[in-house]
C-alpha cells in the first residue's frame, strides 16, 4: 500500500463514515425498541419504521392533548357541581367523554333530562362516519341523563385515524349544541 496522504485520509473518511453509520444503526433500534410490538419488525424496511414511529408519536400528542381535556372537563364538572343550585332543573350543559381503545371507542355522553336530541344527533354522526355501535345504555339520576356508547371503528391503512376524528367531531358537535343553548 501507497505511503501517501491521499490513502489515509480516504482511510479516515471510510472509518468516519462506517462509525456513522453505526451509530444511526443503534439510533433506529433504539427508536424501534420504544415502539409497541404488535407484529413483528423483521420485515419492516427502515423507512415504515420510522413512518410508524412518526405516527406512533402524533397519536400519543393526540391522547395526551385529549387528557388535558378531559382532566379540564372533570374539574371543571366537579367546580360546577359544588356551585349549582337544583333550580336549573333539565338545563344541564352537555359533557363528553370519549376513551380510545384501538380501534374501540368507549363515549360517555352526559346531558340534561331535556335533552334527547343530543344522543340523537351523536348516533347520526357515528352512522355517518361508518362506525358500528356494540352497545348503547343510559342512566337517569335527577335531572342528568348519563348514556354510555361502545363502538368499533374500522380502520384500513388509507385511514389510520378514524377514531380520532369521530372524537374531534363529536366533540365539536357537543360543544356547538352546549353554546347554542346558552
Amino acid at each position: 500500500m501507497e505511503n501517501n496522504p491521499n490513502s489515509s485520509s480516504r482511510t479516515d473518511r471510510k472509518l468516519v463514515e462506517r462509525n456513522r453509520r453505526n451509530q444511526m444503526k443503534a439510533l433506529y433500534s433504539k427508536l424501534n425498541s420504544l415502539l409497541p410490538h404488535p407484529d413483528s419488525r423483521e420485515s419492516t424496511s427502515l423507512p415504515d419504521q420510522l413512518d410508524e414511529a412518526a405516527n406512533y408519536i402524533k397519536r400519543l400528542q393526540i391522547k395526551v392533548e385529549r387528557m388535558k381535556e378531559r382532566k379540564d372537563s372533570l374539574m371543571g364538572v366537579e367546580r360546577s357541581t359544588n356551585t349549582t343550585c337544583r333550580s336549573s332543573r333539565g338545563s344541564k350543559s352537555p359533557q363528553i367523554q370519549i376513551h380510545e381503545m384501538g380501534s374501540s371507542l368507549v363515549i360517555g355522553l352526559t346531558t340534561g333530562s331535556n335533552s334527547q336530541f343530543i344522543f340523537n344527533e351523536t348516533i347520526r354522526i357515528l352512522h355517518e362516519e361508518g362506525a358500528e355501535i356494540v352497545n348503547a345504555s343510559f342512566s337517569v339520576v335527577d335531572d342528568t341523563v348519563f348514556h354510555t356508547i361502545h363502538l368499533t371503528v374500522e380502520e384500513s391503512a388509507a385511514d389510520v385515524y378514524g377514531a380520532t376524528r369521530i372524537s374531534e367531531r363529536l366533540k365539536k358537535f357537543v360543544h356547538d349544541a352546549d353554546a347554542y343553548d346558552k
